[in-house]
């Protein structure tokens, strides 16, 4: 694995995602490390806060994630920028999210840090 790879950090994105389909907040702490901060249109959220969205079951229905963009912050990290159209359980449109993440690689493994989550315009 390159970390110059978007297609490598888009499928550890899509494994976050994923985790919110099926509401499983055990499969998103394996990829969120214990100093997580999320920042997202309900404020800062720390793992905990984070993971608690998921207390009722899954807070997504379908997802996909286009215009990928990765940049290299150091050795060990980079920010995974792209675009996420996701639709809510029970919601009939979807919305439009920018976000950008920050991977660092810890111990041999890469851990989602950061995460921040901008609305954008949807076109349904």
């Amino acid at each position: 694995m390159e970390p110059d790879d978007v297609q490598f950090f888009l499928a550890l994105e899509e494994q976050v995602w994923q985790a919110q389909v099926t509401g499983d907040a055990a499969a998103e702490r394996e990829l969120l490390p214990p100093d997580f901060l999320g920042v997202d249109t309900d404020g800062v959220n720390d793992l905990e806060r984070h993971l608690a969205q998921l207390a009722d079951g899954p807070i997504t229905a379908d997802f996909a994630l286009s215009e990928a963009r990765l940049l290299r912050v150091g050795q060990d990290a980079v920010l995974l920028s792209y675009r996420a159209d996701a639709r809510a359980p029970g919601a009939v449109h979807e919305e439009r999210f920018y976000i950008s993440s920050l991977w660092q690689r810890r111990e041999g493994r890469w851990w989602n840090t950061f995460s921040q989550d901008t609305p954008g315009t949807s076109d349904g």
